[in-house]
């Protein structure tokens, strides 16, 4: 990723583990400092969103592992940019509301 690589997560328990501790440590990866209970803020969290329904509305949905990465990538590869765009776009007004609401949930 480069030198100037900074780790984004959104403070879930399991991002928090000792065993995900040592391996951020272990391959030399700055995590970003992040508000608790802020997730709103995280714009993956909008694309997994986008993802977990179009998974949801398969018709065959995957069962293993192996179909859910294959179903994972593709969904990704016809996610519209569009998408992507509307998220980064609504980064400076999520902020925005997040300071209004003192960091409690927002409806994004």
């Amino acid at each position: 990723m480069g030198l100037q690589f900074l780790f984004m997560d959104d403070n879930e328990p399991c991002h928090r583990t000792v065993a995900a501790e040592h391996l951020l440590e272990s391959e030399d990866i700055e995590r970003m400092d992040w508000p608790a209970r802020s997730p709103d803020l995280n714009p993956i969290e909008q694309v997994w969103d986008f993802l977990g329904r179009r998974l949801a509305a398969c018709t065959l949905p995957p069962v293993t592992i192996r179909e859910l990465r294959l179903a994972l990538q593709d969904e990704w590869a016809t996610m519209p940019q569009e998408l992507i765009d509307t998220v980064i776009l609504s980064m400076g007004r999520r902020c925005e509301t997040c300071l209004v609401v003192r960091g409690d949930h927002i409806p994004y």
